[in-house]
């Protein structure tokens, strides 16, 4: 019977998701921290219900896929152009001075070398995107000036998490040559935007065109999924994130006039994976090195909040954005995202991070992906009341 092993985890996270969340709503907490409660709950660490969980990891990239897919579809290559230079300046700075802060901080502070000490500013320059848009989304703030900064510098993470995989064994000291290695990658990136720009333009109107001529509603949905899928792992089988090539397969389906009909047709099954997505994430966090290091990752959950808000708020000033928006951007991209967890397989894998360290980064991300629901939800609050506090200092 061990076809159905898989079947029989999803009914465990599924069912044990809906107690949980039920739970979290008497509260009035987020349903996506009630989901990474049901994986540590039904993790290793806790009561360890769960045994497929390569299976599960499987399943909540196709959580990532459909959320990027549906956020794809809410943009269009116009709109992407108009925040470009959010993207690739905002971007850089953020991740850049993400990456010299954490540097100087292990190297002079924590003891570890400059190799250590870059890799992980790569592992904590990277935000959730799939936390920060599904948030952002739900509250309707993803065309607000803070939501647009939010994603421009997100759409940059995503993109040079590749770059950062590439130089991983470079600063290791195991790579062959990385300036071909780049080349190579600059190159790929430029013939995805050409094939983006040609499929938007000329070939996927016309198919969906001709699919909704046959009036068959199951027909248009799988059309919709294969482009989804085809489009990301096309991305992925040249070297770029599956995630980037949702939104672009997205982006490419958002320039017909069937993308409205695309996303009410998607959403569900979105919410679904992105639902296990999170669970899988939970399942991560062990419990007991939790516990025995509270007050250190405690310690520096709140260090990373700081220093990632503060970055996030001087690239966002840098773009010429006003006190008050760069402060809630910042205060929505400070947790470290679900990319950092594929790169620090890497980082493991070439001995720029010990298990010690590992488990410090596992809990330290999971803590700030929990607590991201609370601070984006009451930006007005946290802002008003620090800038608040601001004036009062300058009236003094």
């Amino acid at each position: 019977m061990e076809e159905f092993e898989l079947l029989k985890e999803i009914v465990i996270i599924l069912g044990l998701s809906i107690v949980v969340v039920f739970i979290c709503q008497w509260f009035t907490l987020p349903p996506i921290l009630g989901f990474l409660l049901t994986g540590i709950l039904a993790g290793p660490t806790g009561f360890a219900v769960i045994e497929a969980s390569h299976e599960v990891e499987m399943l909540s990239e196709i959580g990532v896929i459909l959320l990027l897919f549906v956020i794809g579809l809410e943009f269009s290559l116009k709109h992407l152009a108009s925040i470009s230079s959010t993207i690739f300046v905002g971007g850089s700075f953020q991740v850049g001075l993400s990456i010299l802060g954490i540097l100087g901080l292990s190297y002079f502070l924590g003891g570890f070398t400059w190799q250590e000490g870059v890799f992980l500013g790569f592992l904590v320059s990277l935000s959730s995107t799939a936390i920060v848009l599904k948030l952002l989304q739900e509250q309707n703030e993803l065309n607000s000036p803070h939501g647009k900064a939010a994603l421009g510098i997100l759409i940059f993470q995503d993109i040079i998490v590749v770059p950062m995989m590439l130089f991983t064994p470079v600063i290791a000291g195991k790579a062959g040559n990385p300036a071909m290695a780049i080349l190579e990658l600059v190159i790929k990136a430029v013939l995805v935007v050409i094939v983006v720009i040609i499929s938007a333009r000329y070939i996927v109107p016309k198919i969906l065109y001709a699919i909704t001529k046959t009036r068959i509603k199951e027909l248009f949905l799988l059309t919709i999924v294969v482009i989804c899928f085809a489009v990301a792992w096309a991305t992925s089988a040249i070297g770029l994130s599956l995630a980037l090539g949702a939104f672009m397969a997205g982006l490419i389906i958002s320039e017909s006039e069937y993308s409205h009909q695309a996303t009410s047709l998607i959403i569900p099954f979105r919410e679904i994976f992105t639902s296990i997505f999170f669970v899988s994430i939970g399942m991560l966090l062990d419990l007991r090195f939790l516990y025995f290091n509270f007050p250190v990752i405690l310690g520096l959950t709140l260090l990373v909040i700081f220093l990632k808000t503060v970055f996030t708020g001087i690239a966002a000033l840098v773009l010429r954005y006003n006190f008050r928006v760069a402060l809630i951007t910042g205060l929505s991209i400070f947790q470290v995202g679900e990319f950092a967890f594929i790169l620090s397989g890497v980082g493991m894998e070439y001995n720029l991070l010990d298990r010690g360290t590992y488990q410090y980064f596992l809990s330290v991300s999971i803590l700030t992906m929990g607590a991201t629901p609370f601070l984006i939800k009451n930006f007005d609050k946290i802002t008003s009341l620090m800038l608040k506090s601001n004036i009062q200092k300058k009236i003094g």
